[in-house]
């Protein structure tokens, strides 16, 4: 693939759309609405104010547009493109990914860091919460890399928490993986995924942004970039979130853009359950097993690949219901404590269940 994906587009242009890229005050509709406008970036910027205003954008002066600051980010962007694995794709161009192109406000430039190609196969996003629980991370985990084995790219926002256990769990079997970011790839965030980003891009994968590359943290750009999650992927899987959780505007994004959404359910007890337990009394499709994607997506993975299914212990079955103490999964279960102790201390060494502050918990998904 041509690095910066643009065979059919100047020098110039290519810089007239970097440096319209970097004016604030155009976002994906109105950069748009200019390149429809006047046919090409190179007559947009040197087109007059009032010409701009006439299209109902921002009267941004010549000099405005010409500022130090909009032309050394353009030239830099290009002294970026010009290293290896480093690509720009342009959203009127064929390489473009199909799925991304058919939202309302598809991002004019997407920056990628890693193998471009990936992002037009078929993809399911798992989101969820950056102070994840255990068994959330271990379930978002499990679930990434059976659906990984299954021939889905697995693509998320590089957060910490579940995003970064399903990052990292598709790469663990060798699979693919998205990470979409909300700062310029120049100016990464958080700094604590480097070294993840890093094996991405190292393992075929890849890392992208459609923010300017030097773009620092900003509040407002996480809510934004979501669209890209959701709009990249068939379908959004919410494994753990709370009523508050910013993945619950990944699963509403998803659901205008027609894509399908997915929620694991939890404890009644738990509040990083209660977002996923909206999202299905809001339509979501409950998911317990990886069945329950898979079902609706036939055709797209790859079945002869797919991970195997193991049985789940009937202790590990009544633990995903809710946390238990020792007592309370002997009354329930019917067996003997001692038994149950023995039992506990076996799951707990295979790394089914893990003690916290004196209750039992499940570390796997129930299959």
């Amino acid at each position: 693939m041509n690095p910066i994906n643009s065979s059919d587009i100047s020098p110039a242009e290519l810089e007239a759309r970097l440096r319209l890229h970097r004016l604030p005050e155009l976002g994906p509709k109105r950069f748009h609405v200019l390149i429809d406008a006047f046919g090409c970036a190179s007559k947009a910027l040197s087109a007059p104010a009032s010409a701009w205003r006439s299209l109902g954008l921002p009267a941004i002066s010549a000099e405005a547009r010409r500022s130090p600051k909009v032309r050394d980010g353009a030239s830099e962007a290009l002294a970026w493109l010009a290293r290896p694995a480093q690509h720009l794709l342009m959203w009127d161009h064929p390489d473009y990914p199909a799925l991304l192109a058919q939202i309302d406000d598809a991002p004019p430039l997407l920056f990628v860091a890693g193998d471009p190609d990936i992002l037009e196969k078929p993809q399911l996003a798992m989101v969820g919460s950056r102070r994840a629980s255990r068994p959330g991370m271990d379930t978002a985990a499990a679930f990434s890399r059976s659906l990984a084995s299954a021939g889905f790219v697995i693509t998320s926002g590089l957060a910490v928490g579940i995003d970064g256990a399903a990052h990292q769990a598709a790469l663990d079997v060798g699979g693919h993986t998205i990470g979409v970011l909300g700062t310029g790839l120049e100016n990464f965030y958080p700094q604590r995924h480097r070294k993840l980003a890093a094996a991405m891009i190292a393992q075929g994968s890849a890392v992208v942004s459609e923010f300017p590359l030097d773009t620092a943290p900003q509040a407002g750009n996480f809510p934004r970039r979501n669209r890209i999650i959701s709009g990249l992927s068939l379908g959004v899987l919410v494994v753990e979130a709370s009523i508050a959780s910013g993945s619950l505007i990944t699963a509403r994004l998803a659901a205008e853009q027609g894509r399908e959404v997915y929620a694991i359910p939890g404890s009644i007890h738990h509040p990083a359950a209660k977002g996923c337990h909206q999202l299905i009394r809001d339509g979501a499709v409950l998911v317990e097993t990886i069945e329950h994607i898979l079902e609706g997506l036939r055709g797209w993975q790859r079945l002869s690949h797919a991970a195997p299914v193991p049985v789940t212990h009937p202790l590990v079955a009544l633990l995903h219901a809710a946390p238990h103490s020792s007592e309370a999964l002997a009354i329930a279960s019917g067996r003997p404590l001692s038994q149950v102790l023995a039992t506990l201390t076996e799951l707990e060494l295979e790394g089914q269940v893990i003690c916290e502050s004196g209750r039992w918990l499940a570390r796997c998904p129930l299959w």
